[in-house]
């Protein structure tokens, strides 16, 4: 994957002024990868390293058992062989099934690797909105608890004093009828890491199945929303951000 002046060299090779060094950012050998699939996806931006999603909720991330063509990472690999595209898939990080809102998703192992080196450092941030029942006091904080497995289960997560540490700062930005509209940065990126922590806070997110109560008439899905995502692209540096309002069914809630 690496040449000098066109010709096939190691990386020991010192390169002299003039000469053409190309290194090649693709995968040498297709990966295992989503069976393309047609499917809805709205793409907040994209280039030939990453692309932005704004991602629907109800809709996974990843392929998983009874889902082998209906998941974000379906539609990307068609969208990218419809425009002619050999990127695979390289996720970065991930959205539960509810959630809505920005996802990035790399195009090559390099972006891929150079986007997670920036994940939990100021580089890389995620801003949540999300309704909660109750109001949270004090009105702005940080919950740290650590989180681990529930016994028995394959999905549902607890506090637990043995489990991994997690952080999530948050920030009370509207209140009425018992609930409120709270703020929430990750500092750490523990599997459902704001249901669990906004449970254990003794507020619990708006249709949340199974850390709360769920509520079809209020919302059909844990009231959870990525609004806001910024980081540096893996290959220029560049600064990057992007935001994406509430969606339907969260405004009409709050």
């Amino acid at each position: 994957g690496v040449t000098l002046a066109g010709a096939r060299v190691n990386v020991r090779v010192r390169a002299r002024e003039g000469q053409i060094l190309s290194v090649r950012l693709t995968d040498p050998v297709p990966p295992a990868e989503p069976v393309p699939a047609e499917g809805p996806l709205d793409i907040v931006y994209e280039d030939a390293d990453l692309v932005v999603l704004n991602k629907a909720p109800g809709v996974l991330v990843h392929p998983s058992h009874g889902h082998f063509d209906d998941t974000l990472g379906n539609f990307l690999v068609y969208h990218y062989r419809q425009a002619g595209d050999e990127s695979g898939f390289h996720p970065v990080h991930r959205l539960d099934k509810g959630t809505s809102g920005l996802l990035v998703v790399a195009k090559h192992p390099h972006a891929q690797e150079q986007l997670k080196g920036q994940l939990h450092t100021p580089a890389f941030r995620r801003i949540y909105l999300a309704v909660c029942e109750g109001i949270p006091r004090p009105p702005e904080g940080r919950i740290d608890a650590p989180i681990g497995r529930v016994p028995g289960s394959l999905m549902a997560r607890q506090v637990d004093p043995a489990g991994q540490p997690a952080s999530t700062r948050y920030r009370v930005l509207r209140t009425g009828q018992g609930r409120a509209l709270v703020e929430l940065e990750l500092d750490t990126g523990r599997t459902h890491q704001i249901r669990v922590h906004m449970a254990h806070t003794g507020h619990p997110l708006i249709g949340d199945f199974l850390y709360g109560t769920e509520d079809h008439s209020l919302i059909s899905r844990p009231a959870l929303h990525s609004a806001r995502l910024s980081l540096r692209h893996p290959v220029t540096g560049e600064p990057m951000a992007w935001e994406q309002p509430l969606p339907e069914d969260m405004a009409r809630l709050v």
